[in-house]
């Protein structure tokens, strides 16, 4: 709520609002002090400068205190005109602040504003459903605000839900858009667009504005990646139909070149082999440590009976055992179990 209010306030300063109540209270004040002084006998101290600013300031607001005031009726009736002034100040000052605060309301939705973040994640693209899924799992792990940058054929914010998710709309090739987005400030930045020919259009604009930040982009062709690689040899490309890569991605950096490298020919390929009966009586850490130890291997799990399970390091293995390990080449039974003999 602090912060809420800062940022308004900060708002409303830069704003024209304050000129006609300023100007309204102003001229009630400097006309009114004279009247005062004219009607009252000098015997009252109300029209002494050190008071009438006080006098002026709890009557205007409707306060009242009582400590000063006019005997006569031309001070009575001097005391209503400044009472109605301040009245009709108040109101002109609230109506402008709800006029500016439902505007702004508007323009935030509307994408319009730029936005005060700094070291967020910027979304630039949007596709229905697919972002709000991105969205909420980026959230759930992360309390790191978020922008969401569109093209203009989104009217509005399509996640006004989340209060912590900025908006912006415009033209995403676009310097001036990209910096209302704040991404001149960002920390990670993912770039899921329509197409890969926008993407390569939009990953230049980006890494102009922001040569530093973590670049993510989705392909739908993987083999494009190297297209990137002439715009900047950090961005990081990953499979459109993996939004979840690409969130570890945002996350852990990095984590798509392993990907890549057990997905590719020549890399280390992820393997499984049923292990038998005999072996039930080993620990999954005992596991571990030979085959990584015999043949570089990484054991990552274990399924038994349809699940998979990934269990502690004392635990036994299950008799009938699938073992899913990551290495160089599929090991046979022989391979495994005389790693284990020995």
């Amino acid at each position: 709520m602090p912060f809420v209010l800062s940022r308004l306030i900060r708002r409303l300063g830069r704003s024209r609002i304050w000129v006609a109540p300023t100007l309204i209270i102003l001229t009630v004040f400097l006309t009114s002090w004279p009247l005062m002084a004219w009607a009252e006998p000098t015997s009252n101290t109300i029209t002494s400068p050190e008071n009438y600013w006080w006098w002026f300031m709890v009557t205007a607001s409707t306060v009242g205190y009582g400590d000063f005031f006019p005997t006569t009726i031309g001070g009575h009736l001097v005391g209503v005109y400044v009472i109605i002034g301040g009245i009709v100040t108040l109101t002109t000052l609230f109506t402008r602040i709800a006029t500016a605060i439902e505007n702004a309301k508007g323009r935030r939705m509307k994408g319009q504003l730029d936005l005060d973040m700094s070291d967020h994640l910027v979304i630039v693209g949007y596709t229905p459903g697919r972002t709000e899924r991105l969205v909420q799992e980026i959230l759930s792990d992360s309390a790191d605000p978020v922008a969401l940058c569109t093209w203009d054929d989104v009217l509005e914010n399509p996640m006004a839900e989340h209060s912590n998710l900025g908006f912006v709309r415009g033209d995403l090739a676009e310097e001036g858009v990209l910096k209302r987005a704040g991404i001149h400030r960002a920390r990670r930045i993912l770039i899921d667009a329509r197409d890969d020919n926008e993407a390569l259009a939009v990953t230049v604009a980006v890494t102009h504005v922001n040569p530093d930040a973590h670049i993510v982009v989705t392909l739908r062709d993987m083999s494009r990646a190297s297209n990137f690689s002439y715009v900047d040899d950090d961005v990081r490309c990953v499979q459109w139909h993996s939004p979840r890569l690409a969130i570890e991605e945002l996350q852990d950096p990095g984590i798509a070149v392993v990907y890549a490298d057990l997905m590719s020919h020549g890399g280390r390929n992820t393997y499984s082999t049923a292990l038998p009966d005999t072996l039930s009586t080993m620990r999954f850490g005992e596991v571990q440590e030979a085959l990584g130890r015999t043949f570089t291997t990484t054991v990552l799990a274990v399924q038994h009976e349809g699940t998979v399970i990934n269990p502690e390091w004392h635990a036994p293995l299950p008799a009938g055992a699938v073992l899913y390990y990551v290495g160089e080449r599929r090991l046979s039974v022989q391979e495994i179990t005389g790693a284990l003999a020995t």
